[in-house]
């Protein structure tokens, strides 16, 4: 059942690979990459308790000694302090510029632990275990790393690619309910901006993917990292397609300020609502028809996912709020915000050509739903 998707960057290429098991056969994998037989791990503290015993069992049987910091779990993780914190446990661990960091978690131990790898004396490599499935279909793919700004999200980082990414499908099975559907908003946005056909096999195999159906899950993971792959290797650093990854996320991003990057609304919650904007947006600009939106929502609601600004828990503030928030994000150019717009499912364009009073309708008109 293990898939094996390949990045390709030349000589900063890597291999994805997927299936169940592959924590235990950890040690196996990473070995090849070792100087010496010696791994620091970065975690967090809710998969240190489930998994990271697994994970030191499987790197022991390769004869890999591990070292491991579990920081507090949570987007506010994601941060300055709790980033010095990792980077300075780094140095007192004597990790040398030919060793390996881990950064074993979701997507916020991932970013985090890639850029203290990226700055980490100015460079050290690292491999990606993602445990969640938003980090396993999006995060941990690409090179993204970072951490946010009280300003805004991801706007300290660095580009540094992992030298490899072990995908166990088998963890998604301790993830909660709403956390496994928070990573699926990434794996619809996925046929949402270039494969209509994978929307459509995830209108009919989404409730058994969701139900746990272990062939279901490897394949819409392997199906995901490889559009990002496809994206990534033609534009690494974001000059142009990579934009498209970034569906729904400039409404996600303001969203997720507006809520203080709390427990109100997770990542991809912000992206399937984004994405049901976004789509809005487009059908009022007349690019889509009104039928592509209204789908996009049947699906996600169908799934049991938040679709609407109402499924946000508390007060959000006014739509003119929220566009300015947008002017923090990180696909701003020239003053001018850019947005992930299509021309129908499975046909996502960046455009920066979008009248701003059109953008304050369509959130007064969810807002006035809420």
């Amino acid at each position: 059942m293990q898939q094996v998707v390949h990045v390709d960057l030349g000589e900063r290429s890597y291999d994805v690979q997927i299936g169940p098991g592959l924590i235990d056969q950890a040690g196996d994998w990473i070995a090849p990459l070792l100087a010496r037989p010696r791994v620091a791990v970065l975690t967090d503290e809710t998969v240190a308790e489930l998994h990271l015993d697994a994970l030191r069992a499987g790197l022991a049987k390769a004869g890999i000694d591990m070292v491991s910091l579990a920081l507090p779990a949570g987007e506010s993780t994601k941060g300055w302090p709790q980033f010095t914190r990792a980077v300075e446990w780094l140095l007192e661990q004597k990790v040398e510029r030919n060793d390996i960091v881990v950064a074993f978690g979701g997507g916020v131990i991932g970013d985090l632990a890639g850029f203290a790898a990226a700055v980490l004396r100015r460079g050290v490599r690292f491999v990606q275990i993602p445990t969640s499935l938003l980090a396993q279909v999006d995060s941990s793919v690409g090179g993204k790393t970072g951490i946010n700004s009280p300003v805004g999200k991801n706007l300290i980082g660095a580009f540094h690619q992992p030298s490899l990414v072990l995908a166990d499908t088998a963890v998604l099975g301790t993830l909660t309910a709403r956390d496994f559907l928070a990573g699926y908003g990434e794996v619809v946005k996925y046929g949402l901006l270039g494969d209509a056909n994978f929307f459509d096999w995830l209108e009919q195999k989404g409730p058994v993917l969701a139900g746990g159906y272990m062939a279901a899950r490897v394949e819409a993971v392997t199906r995901s990292v490889q559009m990002k792959a496809d994206i990534v290797s033609r534009d690494e650093t974001e000059q142009g397609d990579r934009a498209l990854l970034n569906l729904g996320h400039t409404f996600c991003h303001a969203l997720e300020a507006a809520t203080g990057y709390s427990d109100r609304l997770l990542h991809g919650e912000g992206v399937a609502i984004g994405c049901a904007l976004a789509f809005e947006l487009s059908s009022r600009l007349g690019l889509c028809s009104q039928e592509d939106p209204s789908r996009v929502r049947a699906h996600l609601k169908a799934m049991g996912m938040k679709t609407d600004l109402a499924d946000i828990p508390g007060e959000l503030p006014g739509a003119q709020a929220l566009v300015d928030l947008m002017g923090q994000d990180k696909k701003v150019v020239d003053g001018q915000l850019r947005f992930i717009l299509a021309r129908g499912i499975g046909e996502a364009f960046v455009t920066g050509d979008v009248p701003p009073s059109t953008v304050v309708e369509v959130l007064e008109d969810a807002l006035a739903t809420v």
